[in-house]
C-alpha cells in the first residue's frame, strides 16, 4: 500500500543573494510555484546590496523580504540574520542560491525524505544552462560529483555530500548549527563537517531537481575554483587530526571520508595530472628505455590508472552530455586545467574574502 502523506511541515525557502538584481525577481516568482500547499511554505529573499527598484518589486510579491548589510558579506551571515528575523515558526529550512529554480514538485519530494526521519537532505542540482564550453564542463563536473559523492555514497550507505544549495534541514537543528559557522567561502563544507562529526546522516534525492546557472567564462571559472580549492585545503588542515581520531575511536567513517574529500583533487585537475604523468612515463619508456628501468613505477601502471579514471568519468556522465557540443567543450579542457593549476599558487587569503559569482548574464 502506498503511504499517503498528510502535509504538516512548514518550510522556509531561504534565498540569500548579493547584487543578484538580474535574476532574483524571476527566481522568487518561480519559487512560489510549488505543488506543496502554499500555506505551508514561505519564500524568504535575503537581499544584500540590491538596487532600490529591485527591492521595490520584491516588496510587491507574496514573499518575505529580509534586507541585510554587512561590512564583509557572507552567505552564512545572511542565513543567520534571516533566521533571527523570521523567527522559529518553521519545521524545515530549504537553502537555495539566488539563481536556483526548483522544479514544481521539489518541496513535496523533499518532504517525503523528512517524513522518513532525515534531518538533512540534499537535492539533485543540475545545469540551468549549457550555452558555452565552460558551462558544459561545469555541468558535467557537477554531475560527476552527483554520481560519486552523492548518489554513489548513499548506495554505500554513506552520507551524501552537500553542495551549497538545493538542500534542506530540520529548521531548529539548522539554526543552532549555522550559528557556529563562520566561513567566508565554502560555508557548506564547514557545515557538512560539523554535521558528520556529530553523527548526522545526509540523504540525497536524485529525483528532486533544482536548476543552477553554470559559469560561462574562463575568468569566472578560475575565480570560483580558486575559492573552492582554498576552502578545501583550509578545512583539511583544520580537521585531518580529528578525522583520523573519529575513525579509530568512534568508527565515524562518514566524517573521515569527508575529511579525505577535502584533499582529493577536483576532477579536472585529477584528469589533467594523471594524463600528464601517463604521457611522461610512456615517453620515457619508449624514447629512453635505459632510463625507464630506474623510474620505479612502470608506465603500464600509469596507463592502467589513466584508463580507470577515464572509465569512472564516462560511467558518471549522464547520456544527455554525449554530444557534439561536449566534444567541442573537451577541447577547452587544457585551458580549464591550466587555470585550475595556476589557482593552486594563488590560494592564500582566497577563503578570507567574499568572491561574488555574477548570475543572469546568459551569453550565446
Amino acid at each position: 500500500m502506498v503511504k499517503v502523506l498528510k502535509y504538516t511541515r512548514k518550510y522556509a525557502v531561504l534565498i540569500p543573494g548579493y547584487k543578484e538584481d538580474a535574476v532574483i525577481l524571476d527566481v522568487a516568482k518561480q519559487a512560489l510555484d510549488q505543488s506543496y500547499p502554499q500555506s505551508l511554505f514561505d519564500v524568504v529573499v535575503i537581499a544584500d546590496s540590491f538596487k532600490p527598484e529591485t527591492l521595490s518589486e520584491l516588496e510587491k510579491m507574496p514573499i518575505t523580504l529580509v534586507e541585510v548589510d554587512f561590512e564583509v558579506s557572507t552567505k552564512s551571515k545572511a542565513l543567520n540574520k534571516a533566521m533571527k528575523t523570521i523567527g522559529d515558526g518553521y519545521d524545515v529550512a530549504l537553502v537555495l542560491d539566488a539563481d536556483n529554480i526548483m522544479e514544481h514538485g521539489f518541496i513535496e519530494k523533499m518532504d517525503h525524505a523528512f517524513e522518513n526521519g532525515f534531518k538533512v537532505v540534499q537535492g539533485h542540482r543540475v545545469a540551468k544552462n549549457t550555452n558555452t564550453s565552460f558551462a558544459i564542463l561545469d555541468a558535467i563536473s557537477e554531475e560527476v560529483n552527483n554520481h560519486i559523492f552523492r548518489k554513489g555514497h548513499r548506495a554505500l550507505r554513506l552520507s551524501s555530500a552537500l553542495i551549497g544549495s538545493g538542500m534542506g534541514f530540520e529548521y531548529s537543528f539548522f539554526k543552532r548549527t549555522m550559528a557556529q559557522v563562520e566561513a567566508v567561502g565554502g560555508f557548506d563544507k564547514e557545515l557538512e563537517l560539523k554535521l558528520l562529526r556529530s553523527g548526522e546522516k545526509i540523504e540525497y534525492l536524485h529525483h528532486a531537481i533544482v536548476y543552477d546557472e553554470k559559469v560561462q567564462k574562463a575568468a569566472v571559472f578560475a575565480n570560483q575554483r580558486k575559492r573552492w580549492l582554498s576552502a578545501q585545503f583550509i578545512y583539511f588542515r583544520r580537521f585531518v587530526g580529528s578525522g583520523i581520531k573519529e575513525l579509530f575511536l568512534r568508527g565515524n567513517i562518514d566524517f573521515f571520508d569527508k575529511v579525505y574529500q577535502m584533499i582529493a583533487p577536483p576532477r579536472v585537475l585529477l584528469a589533467g595530472v594523471v594524463t600528464l604523468i601517463t604521457l611522461f612515463y610512456a615517453g620515457i619508456h619508449f624514447l629512453f628505455p635505459v632510463i625507464s628501468g630506474f623510474m620505479g613505477i612502470p608506465y603500464q601502471f600509469w596507463f592502467f590508472t589513466f584508463l580507470v579514471v577515464v572509465f569512472a568519468f564516462l560511467m558518471a556522465i549522464p547520456k544527455k552530455f554525449y554530444s557534439i557540443d561536449t566534444l567541442k567543450a573537451i577541447l577547452t579542457l587544457p585551458k580549464a586545467f591550466g587555470l585550475m593549476f595556476l589557482s593552486l599558487f594563488k590560494l592564500k587569503g582566497a577563503n578570507k574574502k567574499f568572491i561574488h559569482t555574477e548570475h543572469g548574464t546568459i551569453n550565446s
